[in-house]
């Protein structure tokens, strides 16, 4: 057994994505965001604000409560380099995924403050590449699951400038990584399984925004979220189909594992302008800072085949991400809205890996709110993503020192429905 191979599952830990956003992030945090290509941070459309600049919350006029749920679905599919021999892609099997979010906003009618608290999923994801493919001593299948928890506090300085501030609580998270392991000197074909299951320790970290007018139609955000580390401390080991042998059982005898993986901080820049008061338009960059994820390490409490310890390398690159989106209200009660998103994707050529085979994608959205009555509102959206094609050689593999993982292509894509309920007051 490598043991890189190994490390090659752990690099999703509360990470992987099939969502909108490159490396693992997800950002599926509002419901009338989502519908608008995720432009959030120049804007202050209602109290998703908590997520997308703090700043802008205290110019939310109405106070109100919302929930929002999102069904990730993805077709993925992977050819092996050597596929001239068998001639067939593979698709993994189907698995959906539902990243949701909480906001409760509140503060005087006619104050300069306001004050809320945000739950919201940024990372998390399932994949299940099925029985007997080509990766299986790589990856298998992996679950993972998140809750952040953010208290916030915004305050207009003026009627143009506002700023704001959340405490950012990783409340929860838990991960499930299953691959499966060459076992030496057993029986042809024979392997075994082994399977990581873990929670991660709570984390704090920080969003803070600004948020200005300086004309009536034009308005500009600034963010900034914190980088926080997922640490998984004696997290589960377990071990199953191994050859009933002494000398098998004797080099797989760890029971628990540490593991710390980045969660990379983010800088957010947003312009919005209202043309009209029926249409507004929104342009964001958001510029994540995922070179700091260089490598990946274990740590087991036993060994695992004559080792303790172990590194695969990730040497990630910071990237960019772009988004333009408009609303257009038609009525009083109905809102349409639509737009679009380029994303870079961290990962160099060489680099990918089965549980995060990500690539540059492309987005396009939609969405549309209806209110009934003064208080009570839907919001609805629905996403398209397409992830580029993309091909690593065992050439590169070999050349980079990442054969811990699979030579071949990888395509996915996704469509992502949502819908959200508001009650303003």
């Amino acid at each position: 057994m490598n043991l890189k191979q190994l490390l090659l599952a752990g690099g999703a830990l509360l990470g992987t994505t099939v969502a909108q956003a490159g490396g693992f992030q997800v950002t599926l945090a509002g419901q009338k965001n989502n519908g608008m290509g995720g432009v959030g941070t120049g804007l202050a459309l209602d109290q998703a604000s908590m997520f997308y600049n703090p700043g802008a919350l205290a110019m939310v006029r109405e106070r109100g409560v919302q929930v929002g749920v999102n069904a990730t679905m993805a077709r993925q599919v992977f050819r092996s380099q050597y596929a001239q021999y068998n001639s067939f892609d593979r698709q993994l099997d189907n698995t959906v995924t539902t990243p949701f979010n909480v906001y409760a906003g509140f503060g005087p009618t006619e104050g300069k403050w306001r004050a809320g608290i945000a739950v919201y999923t940024p990372f998390g994801s399932k994949l299940d590449y099925g029985y007997n493919w080509e990766g299986r001593f790589s990856l298998t299948e992996i679950d993972l699951k998140s809750v952040f928890v953010q208290p916030t506090v915004s305050y207009a300085i003026t009627d143009k400038l506002s700023v704001g501030a959340g405490l950012v609580v990783f409340a929860y998270g838990a991960v499930n990584l299953q691959r499966d392991i060459p076992v030496q000197n057993a029986t042809d074909g024979q392997f075994g399984h082994i399977e990581l299951d873990g929670k991660a320790d709570q984390k704090i970290g920080y969003n803070v925004g600004i948020y200005y007018k300086p004309l009536d139609k034009v308005s500009i955000g600034l963010s900034y979220r914190s980088q926080i580390d997922a640490q998984v401390k004696g997290g589960d080991v377990t071990f199953s189909n191994l050859p009933n042998s002494a000398v098998v059982a004797s080099r797989f005898t760890a029971s628990k594992f540490d593991v710390t993986l980045p969660l990379p901080a983010t800088a957010n820049l947003g312009i919005g302008v209202m043309p009209s008061e029926k249409l507004t338009i929104g342009f964001d960059v958001n510029y994540a800072q995922w070179s700091k994820y260089e490598k990946l390490e274990f740590t087991f409490d036993q060994p695992v085949n004559g080792s303790t310890s172990s590194a695969s390398v990730r040497d990630y690159k910071n990237s960019f991400t772009f988004r333009l989106g408009g609303q257009y209200q038609v009525t009083d009660a109905f809102t349409v809205r639509a737009g679009g998103s380029f994303d870079q994707s961290p990962v160099k050529d060489g680099y990918v890996t089965p549980e995060t085979p990500d690539a540059n994608r492309l987005g396009a959205t939609a969405g549309l709110s209806y209110k009934f009555g003064e208080h009570f509102g839907v919001d609805l959206s629905t996403q398209f993503v397409s992830l580029k094609k993309r091909t690593q050689t065992q050439a590169e593999l070999e050349a980079n020192g990442t054969t811990d993982r699979v030579a071949g292509t990888y395509k996915t894509n996704i469509v992502i429905p949502g819908i959200g309920l508001n009650y303003t007051f």
